[in-house]
């Protein structure tokens, strides 16, 4: 996968797990959608590791493992207009 289809895997899997979680928040009991949160998790974190190897950490608050530390300031953010070209 390329930048742009990595992180729009990632914002994918992000929203899914978040509305996952609003809804085992009212039905605890549900274990086919606890099973579902955890593999889209599992997802998330293989989606976001793949990430952070081929092209540097998502965020700069000590989450991600790297080589340098500071590599975040290197490029822009996804949400700046920039990362999109």
């Amino acid at each position: 996968m390329n930048k742009k289809e990595l992180i729009n895997k990632i914002k994918e899997l992000s929203f899914a797990c978040l509305d996952m979680n609003l809804y085992l928040d009212t039905h605890p009991e549900d274990t086919e959608a606890l099973n579902m949160f955890n593999s889209l998790s599992s997802q998330l974190i293989q989606n976001k590791n793949a990430y952070e190897k081929k092209f540097g950490p998502l965020t700069n608050f000590g989450l991600s493992s790297n080589k340098n530390s500071f590599q975040w300031v290197d490029e822009p953010w996804p949400w700046e207009k920039e990362f999109n070209n």
